[in-house]
């Protein structure tokens, strides 16, 4: 076929020029040798073919069932993407066939398609249904896409409903969450089958008959003419076409005839007609060899050569793009950023939509691996500065805007490295996104720990950026005080490296207001060596609240340092829990430190183990967070709980307007670093509270009434009230007066503004 200018032109906005041109195989599932077509479809691997399918045809005489071979081949290759060609009646309950479609794309990597027919055959919907004629197989199919995709959507809350002409479904279970976006592939001719694909589907499937293109051609006028109206981009629909034909020495017709010839007679479908997927028809291993070796290599070239540079398109199928936000440039995202984000509609945003304490729906998550992928995310970010900005590392900050609404989140969670640098200093290197569960666990061979707070679901990035107050506070001191270097990304896109001798003011800022300086990519600390240690929980009686806070905070004053302690009052609960960590693995030692924990108050359980520290915080999962909704906190430093401030507490308590009451001992070693040394400026507090509560308005009238005149600082990890009063509480006026000066500096266009915002005259962040 002569190709003219037209086709040229034609093709710049058609769908051939927004996709990967790739080749696959059709294998007949032969069952008087089963093993042929395995062989064949790891040949097919071997030979670099992209796409392996079968015959859906699965009950006929002499062939497999095409499902189950899909699934156990599968298990025999490695690279290869899988698929039906095509998947039609019999009867098939179209969840059934999502969740084995979910099922075997997360077994195998994220390597199915999904294709589908109505065959413009008579089809039966469910196996007591009626028969269909083949205008209502093809409005059945259509609702079974519809069905497939909603039970594929396993991340999104409850089960699937659907009232449709043809499928009715009342709390259908959804299926496992498939490795990707599955793809949808629906064939035939037919006109309206034609719409349908316009309307829902990934690609179009067909066969190319012995006439050559003039089907092909007709369905794609259809398809573009229909996508247009439904508000689609036709090139986001992918067009495959299943070949076969015969190589040989002369040319004798289309697809008959040496290699030259072949790409000859392929050239004007990927040009012209946008075919971007050429399936050969063929169990013949010779002609596969010859098609992977010397038409698939010439086609592609000849293409590039004839196309323009490619375009972006759309990196998702419609289902995917339909439920985009607005304000997002989504095909603008990186190419090296693009394999990992997240988007809504994505098999894993359930999972990164939210974080531990508070709902999101952010328009898009990119989860960057390397220093360089975080500068070209923070660039993606100042395109975009009218959408929300948040940075998460590991997504359980109670205050952290590390998820939004509708806006951008850089996840740092996949850079979790744990390194040991040094073993003659202890000095070790972590990724922001490491547990700190996983750090402990790394850490304790060596037998060494570092204070990481009282969760090890929480990240390095969170804490270490913030204070780090933890079970070995009052011997270790916090996080920061471990903390030798930090590397950043600043928000321009520059890699630094901060410490007391390179970029010492930097160092000092990161060590209390980091997250308002810049994304941090590794964090270098000195570890303790610290052995098993002593872990108890007693449950003790509380009628009198007040008097088991004033003799709780009296025994964690006059204890040892080697002892730090935590206390949980509910309303209405007339019992308090209290935990404790000793650092030692003597008995005879830990149960003196403890015992005068047993005198607060009559006891009605405890436990006490010894036990390594990475055990302590073995206290969490590694899976995705969902929290809800916005949690509702106050939280304050304390010096020390007198019995005015522990009655002061008790009026909290019993208010109504908190649900959770929690402080932890903080002191000891924390307060022997100067105020000055770093932006952690509140060094003479004992004691750290934290309230949640159901109402922010109400939580706030009630703190302010009976606890401000108490409190002598603040910890922004734990507090969401965004009035200016808090930034003043957790800052000393000539630590805030400096942070803001660096503020200036580092970050002059206050692009990180989700968790400390200091530029002045601003208000801290409140709405997600």
């Amino acid at each position: 076929m002569l190709l003219t200018h037209q086709h040229i032109e034609e093709v710049i906005v058609s769908s051939a020029n927004t996709h990967r041109l790739e080749f696959g195989t059709l294998v007949t599932p032969v069952s008087t040798s089963p093993e042929t077509p395995v062989e064949l479809a790891r040949h097919s691997e071997a030979l670099g073919f992209d796409l392996v399918t079968f015959a859906g045809i699965s009950g006929q005489p002499a062939h497999l069932d095409t499902w189950t071979l899909l699934s156990w081949i599968a298990g025999r290759t490695e690279r290869i993407r899988l698929a039906a060609n095509l998947i039609s009646g019999p009867p098939q309950y179209p969840t059934v066939l999502a969740q084995s479609a979910a099922s075997l794309d997360l077994l195998s990597g994220g390597r199915l398609a999904l294709a589908l027919s109505a065959a413009n055959q008579a089809v039966v919907v469910a196996p007591a249904g009626p028969r269909l004629n083949p205008l209502g197989a093809i409005d059945a199919l259509g609702e079974s896409v519809d069905v497939i995709r909603a039970v594929l959507a396993a991340g999104e809350p409850g089960p699937v409903h659907y009232a449709g002409r043809h499928l009715r479904l009342d709390g259908a279970p959804r299926g496992p969450l498939p490795a990707h976006e599955i793809p949808i592939w629906l064939g035939g001719t037919a006109p309206r089958l034609l719409r349908l694909v316009a309307a829902k589907a990934d690609g179009w499937l067909t066969t190319l008959g012995p006439d050559g293109p003039d089907d092909l051609r007709k369905g794609n006028r259809i398809i573009d003419e229909a996508a247009r109206k439904a508000g689609r981009d036709p090139a986001g629909i992918r067009r495959l076409v299943t070949i076969s034909g015969e190589f040989s020495g002369t040319r004798q017709g289309f697809l008959h005839g040496p290699a030259a010839g072949w790409v000859e007679d392929l050239l004007p479908l990927v040009v012209a007609d946008g075919v971007r997927t050429i399936v050969l028809a063929s169990d013949d291993v010779e002609a596969m060899a010859r098609f992977a070796g010397e038409v698939a290599p010439a086609l592609r070239a000849a293409a590039e050569q004839t196309l323009p540079a490619p375009s972006r398109g759309p990196r998702r199928g419609a289902a995917v793009c339909a439920q985009r936000r607005p304000g997002i440039a989504y095909d603008e995202v990186p190419d090296s950023l693009a394999d990992t984000a997240v988007e809504p509609g994505d098999p894993g945003y359930a999972g990164v939509r939210s974080n531990f304490f508070r709902g999101g729906a952010p328009g898009l998550v990119l989860r960057p691996r390397t220093p360089a992928e975080v500068a070209e995310a923070l660039a993606y970010a100042r395109a975009h500065r009218e959408v929300p900005l948040g940075i998460r590392s590991g997504g359980h900050g109670l205050r952290g805007r590390s998820t939004n609404d509708g806006g951008i989140v850089i996840d740092v969670g996949l850079m979790n490295e744990i390194e040991v640098l040094d073993k003659a200093t202890r000095r070790v290197r972590l990724g922001p996104g490491a547990r700190w569960m996983h750090v402990a666990a790394a850490l304790e061979p060596y037998g060494w720990a570092l204070t990481s707070g009282d969760h090890g679901g929480v990240a390095v990035g969170g804490l270490a950026t913030a204070g780090g107050v933890g079970w070995l506070a009052r011997k270790h001191g916090l996080t920061i005080d471990h903390l030798r270097a930090v590397e950043l990304v600043l928000a321009d896109g520059t890699p630094v490296r901060a410490s007391e001798t390179e970029h010492p003011d930097l160092f000092w800022a990161v060590r209390g207001a980091g997250a308002a300086f810049g994304v941090a990519t590794a964090f270098e600390f000195e570890v303790d060596e610290i052995g098993d240690v002593g872990w108890a929980t007693f449950t003790l009686d509380a009628s009198d609240p007040a008097e088991v806070i004033t003799r709780w905070g009296a025994f964690v004053e006059a204890s040892s340092r080697d002892v730090t302690s935590a206390l949980v009052l509910g309303p209405g609960q007339p019992v308090a829990q209290v935990s404790a960590l000793v650092d030692s693995a003597d008995p005879d030692t830990i149960v003196r430190h403890l015992q005068p924990i047993a005198d607060i108050a009559p006891g009605y359980d405890q436990r006490v183990v010894i036990t390594p520290y990475a055990s302590v915080l073995a206290n969490a999962s590694d899976g995705p967070h969902h929290g809800h909704g916005e949690p509702v906190i106050r939280s304050g430093l304390f010096t020390h709980l007198t019995p005015e401030v522990a009655r002061a507490a008790a009026r909290l308590l019993s208010s109504g307007a908190v649900f959770y009451f929690h402080i932890r001992a903080v002191g000891g070693a924390v307060n022997d670093i100067d105020a000055d040394a770093t932006a952690w400026s509140n060094r003479t507090a004992n004691f750290h509270l934290a309230v949640l509560g159901r109402s922010q308005k109400r939580l706030n009238e009630v703190w302010d009434a009976v606890m401000a005149e108490h409190q002598d600082g603040n910890y922004l990890n734990f507090e969401v009230d965004g009035r200016p009063e808090r930034l003043a509480e957790a800052y000393a006026p000539t630590t805030l007066a400096r942070l803001r000066g660096l503020k200036t500096q580092y970050d002059p266009d206050n692009l990180f503004d989700d968790n400390v915002t200091l530029t002045p005259g601003t208000t801290l962040r409140t709405a997600s």
